[in-house]
């Protein structure tokens, strides 16, 4: 069983979106989670703009609690996806060896192969902002889900 776990910075925004488009595009089979490098919104929901987007595409995401990513992620999960430089640093700064390492991507990487691409961190923004970030998550998350089946 794969494991994969999306992270940003609160676990509020990014990744709880893509948490619920990968779940959305993959079976049971597979272990989908989110975190965040930082503790803000520990226990907290999804932001109400990304539980909004996540609905208008047939996702919900509104029962997801905010959590600080940990070292044991490392030994939980297989893929760990990044949606910022600043989020790939602070993963990378915790990691114990090389094979810790290897498992962090940036998430955009799946379909701009070794650019690393920011997916923007809407939470300072307007509602399209949102929309905007859905669009990135969900064309990566469909190449994500076509390379594991």
């Amino acid at each position: 069983m794969t494991k994969i776990l999306m992270v940003c910075l609160g676990n509020i925004c990014r990744s709880p979106l893509a948490e619920g488009i990968l779940k959305s595009k993959l079976s049971k089979d597979f272990i989908i989670d989110s975190a965040g490098t930082a503790n803000y919104h520990t226990g907290s929901a999804p932001d109400i703009r990304s539980i909004a987007v996540a609905r208008n595409y047939g996702l919900d995401i509104s029962k997801l609690k905010g959590r600080q990513f940990v070292v044991s992620d490392f030994d939980t999960f297989d893929l760990i996806y990044v949606m910022d430089e600043s989020n790939f640093k602070n993963v990378v700064k915790l990691a114990r060896n090389d094979q810790d390492i290897a498992k962090v991507n940036f998430i955009l990487n799946e379909i701009h192969k070794g650019e690393n691409f920011e997916v923007p961190d809407p939470y300072y923004g307007g509602d399209q902002g949102f929309e905007n970030v859905y669009q990135m998550l969900d064309e990566a998350c469909e190449k994500i889900a076509k390379n594991l089946l």
